[in-house]
């Protein structure tokens, strides 16, 4: 899907054809779209496949007719279950002359806050600032997720105290998973953002300069906070693994302690069960004999319920 906006009088409107200052948006191009843009716009058709590519690292590519700076950024998608799965995808942004091109697989919330004119001081025409908005919105989203990952986390840190299954420790498994991306696509931004601020791959005026500051915090933040919680985490898998085979043992302890209160009665029916003669068997020949196994078999179960309680084998 291409799509094409332009600045023009304070507003963002979406235009049919790439005109000079405008952004054209790539979302899960056709080869058709990436041959129009590449000719249009004399881009090496491998420049714009490369954001295509889940696998793809950050980096910076020059040409003379163009500049591809490529990221990674934090996207959500369900699986099967219907679970939310954080993980990451590039996003390249490509200047070429006097247009800029993004290409992405995914039409992410990322795109979607520029493409609905959603932020502030957002200029088509000004390439370098919004490749620094692009950043900057970048990392936020990072932390953005980071934070719902934490709640995610101590939710599910609530119900392994009682857990005796491995569904939590399954979702436990995937929010540690999705850090591991996390922590693997911040680090290789990182290193592209030490480039912009070292190199004039981009031009940076006065308040460009301060935003890629902003840019380099937000995302040493974000490596932290992902470090953090993946430590965590792991400490808290191997905690609650230990949790849930101690609740589990429990859960066994009890079920012993009722098959043995319940077997005292079982053995007594079943002497009297037999088939002897009623002459050697007590209480055999009274009329109040039944009664009294059933009052003798109750009590001796209620005995040796209150003898675990005594050790504490029952609380």
């Amino acid at each position: 899907m291409k799509k094409c906006y332009i600045t023009r009088q304070g507003r963002l409107e979406q235009i049919d054809e790439m005109e000079p200052g405008c952004w054209v948006n790539l979302i899960a191009p056709t080869e058709a779209e990436i041959e129009e843009v590449a000719i249009g716009l004399n881009i090496d058709p491998d420049a714009i496949r490369a954001a295509l590519d889940t696998d793809e690292r950050s980096r910076i590519e020059t040409d003379p007719d163009y500049t591809m700076i490529l990221v990674n950024i934090p996207t959500v998608e369900e699986d099967h279950d219907e679970k939310e799965l954080y993980s990451t995808i590039p996003l390249a942004y490509i200047m070429a002359h006097d247009r800029v091109v993004t290409v992405c697989l995914e039409d992410t919330v990322l795109l979607r806050r520029f493409s609905d004119g959603a932020v502030r001081d957002f200029n088509t025409q000004m390439k370098s600032r919004f490749i620094l908005q692009l950043l900057y919105r970048t990392a936020s989203l990072y932390l953005q997720y980071l934070r719902t990952i934490d709640k995610k986390s101590d939710a599910v840190e609530t119900r392994l105290h009682k857990s005796t299954q491995n569904h939590e420790l399954i979702e436990l498994l995937r929010l540690e998973k999705s850090l591991v991306y996390f922590t693997t696509s911040l680090r290789s931004n990182e290193v592209v953002l030490e480039k912009l601020l070292r190199g004039e791959i981009i031009k940076k005026y006065p308040d460009d300069a301060e935003l890629l500051e902003d840019v380099i915090v937000e995302n040493k933040q974000a490596i932290e906070m992902a470090n953090i919680y993946s430590g965590i985490l792991s400490g808290m898998m191997d905690a609650f693994a230990s949790v849930i085979s101690n609740n589990l043992n429990v859960v066994m302890k009890v079920l012993a302690i009722i098959t043995i209160i319940l077997s005292i009665p079982t053995l007594i029916f079943s002497a009297y069960g037999m088939n002897v003669n009623l002459d050697g068997m007590p209480f055999a020949s009274s009329p109040w004999g039944f009664l009294i196994i059933v009052v003798a078999s109750l009590f001796l179960s209620l005995a040796v319920a209150l003898i675990f309680i005594k050790i504490r084998m029952i609380k």
